[in-house]
């Protein structure tokens, strides 16, 4: 036996300490930007200051749009960024858009008029739940269903254009009551919307598609609320015409797939 090898006693003990697990910075950043959009735009209602808030939704939606790229470009999604992501569309675009459009002219029809908020904004929390369970299944060039940002777009672009117009929101109260009612029960349809996640940014692209992207900023720029709003309304009834088209093309109408050769939605929500 040898004298001269440690003893079990003379051996200090080594504590491994676990890692703490920390959050992504940066496309958190981008969520909480969104989030307060939401919060910008509710507080803005309440002041009676609805351009503003309809540009706090419009806000959101660009920085909602971003956050998950910047995960995916950065390599840092992760199931906090996830759920975060899904918190804040909730608040930004289901909470704030019912509030905002009782507040504007919902209000005045009593009951009717919360009812019809509450259902746009039960409608939002359902269509995100199911996004998140379905995210695995669904073919992710469209969505099931209205995706929640162009919903809110739906409801804020109305009271946007309505107060350039300068008509009060008591005068088309029950327009705005179907408006809400048919945003909501559209994202918990299952009509097919299209998602453009296809499109791939890194791709060079001809130099005409550039020239039609300025040009398509420029006419925004003549009067953003009317030409946003139609933007979304077209958008807003597509999912129907796709629809209809399949139907009458005797294609498949459900977006439920198990393909995998789609492009990755990992760590974006809608």
């Amino acid at each position: 036996m040898n004298n001269d090898s440690p003893q079990a006693s003379d051996v200090a003990p080594v504590l491994l300490r676990k890692r703490r697990k920390g959050i992504y910075i940066l496309p958190n950043l981008f969520t909480l930007a969104a989030l307060f959009g939401g919060f910008y735009a509710i507080v803005m209602a309440m002041n009676g200051r609805f351009e503003h808030a309809a540009l706090g939704i419009f806000a959101a939606m660009v920085l909602d749009s971003l956050d998950g790229r910047v995960a995916r470009m950065t390599n840092t999604q992760s199931a906090f960024g996830e759920q975060m992501d899904s918190l804040s569309d909730m608040v930004s675009f289901g909470a704030a858009p019912a509030l905002i459009a009782y507040e504007w002219s919902l209000k005045g029809l009593g009951r009717w008029g919360w009812i019809a908020a509450f259902v746009y904004c039960a409608c939002a929390a359902l269509r995100l739940a199911r996004f998140n369970v379905n995210t695995t299944v669904v073919d992710k060039r469209y969505f099931q269903g209205l995706p929640s940002p162009a919903a809110a777009a739906l409801v804020t672009g109305f009271i946007w254009v309505m107060n350039e117009l300068e008509i009060s929101g008591a005068a088309v109260a029950w327009p705005m009551s179907v408006l809400a009612l048919y945003a909501g029960l559209t994202m918990v349809s299952n009509v097919p919307f299209y998602s453009f996640k296809d499109i791939h940014m890194k791709k060079s692209v001809p130099f005409v598609v550039v020239v039609l992207i300025a040009l398509g900023i420029a006419v925004i720029n003549i009067h953003p609320p009317t030409l946003l709003f139609g933007v979304f309304v077209i958008y807003g009834f597509s999912g129907y015409a796709v629809y209809i088209w399949r139907r009458f093309k005797g294609q498949p109408t459900s977006v439920i797939s198990t393909s995998t050769d789609e492009p990755e939605e990992k760590g974006l929500h809608r």
